[in-house]
């Protein structure tokens, strides 16, 4: 998602330095008219504000060389800010090592998959401190449709763990209900209409239809992706003490999916697990 991201920056006129891990992917943006660095340590040297979106902690980790003498000089005297999803605590620390080392620090986390990325409309949830945040904010207007401010930090994590449970359940009975559908012979056309023209219809739920529909699992959020989610929103749940029991049905469920090797196909492919689960039940039946 990084790079529509950037490539909506660099179109809204931002001067922009941009870095990729993988090279190839920085060439749409030296289109645009940014500027592609030589590595994550150029790039804290010619910004005042860091945008990071990558895929984890560890990755974050390596690239802001934290644990080692580059980090001060990455982040002292600038403001770093940490859209991608990790746990609240992986957030709190970073937060408080950055603000150490003489940088300041902001949670932005975005809710959307790829094709929001792409046409700047990101939900954007941001925590930290307000001067910090509205320093900010103005970046974010060409990225995302809205801009909410959560608090302090961890906030924004929190309330970004909270919007993906409702989106992994509802993307989850989803599929069971076309599951459900198929396996009584129902026009599958039919539901997709009746679900879009009722009171739960939402842009999700739209284009997740479709691709059941139509069996097209080209990714937007990858079961991997989801599964990982899963695992943050399930750990951040154990720790205050909050029963999930939906959220741990879903977590069987996707994981199921990705042991059947569809990692990278998009989240609605849960279907196949849901499926397989029914098999299952067919070959009990028979063999009673």
């Amino acid at each position: 998602m990084g790079r529509p991201m950037a490539l909506n920056l660099a179109h809204a006129g931002v001067p922009l330095t941009v870095w990729n891990r993988s090279a190839a992917g920085s060439e749409a943006l030296r289109a645009a008219g940014a500027e592609v660095a030589s590595g994550p340590a150029e790039v804290c040297r010619r910004a005042d504000v860091v945008l990071l979106m990558l895929a984890d902690g560890p990755a974050m980790d390596a690239v802001l060389g934290r644990g080692t003498p580059g980090f001060a000089a990455a982040v002292a005297g600038r403001v770093i800010v940490h859209m991608g999803t990790t746990s609240p605590g992986y957030s709190r620390g970073l937060a408080a090592d950055v603000a150490a080392a003489g940088g300041r620090y902001v949670e932005a986390p975005v809710s959307g998959s790829r094709g929001p990325a792409e046409t700047g409309d990101l939900v954007a949830l941001v925590a930290g401190e307000p001067a910090d945040v509205e320093t900010v904010r103005p970046l974010l207007t060409p990225m995302c449709r809205q801009v909410f401010a959560c608090g302090p930090v961890p906030g924004a994590l929190l309330m970004k763990l909270a919007v993906n449970l409702y989106l992994i359940t509802m993307v989850t009975g989803l599929a069971e209900a076309f599951h459900f559908a198929d396996r009584y012979g129902l026009d599958r056309r039919l539901l997709r209409d009746v679900l879009d023209a009722g009171p739960m219809a939402s842009t999700v739920s739209r284009a997740k239809a479709r691709k059941l529909l139509d069996g097209d699992f080209t990714v937007q959020a990858s079961i991997t992706n989801v599964l990982d989610n899963n695992r943050l929103i399930a750990e951040a749940a154990r720790h205050a003490g909050i029963a999930s029991p939906v959220l741990d049905a879903c977590h069987a469920l996707y994981r199921e999916t990705e042991e059947q090797g569809h990692g990278p196909s998009d989240m609605a492919a849960v279907v196949h697990a849901i499926a397989s689960r029914t098999a299952a039940l067919d070959r009990a039946r028979l063999t009673l």
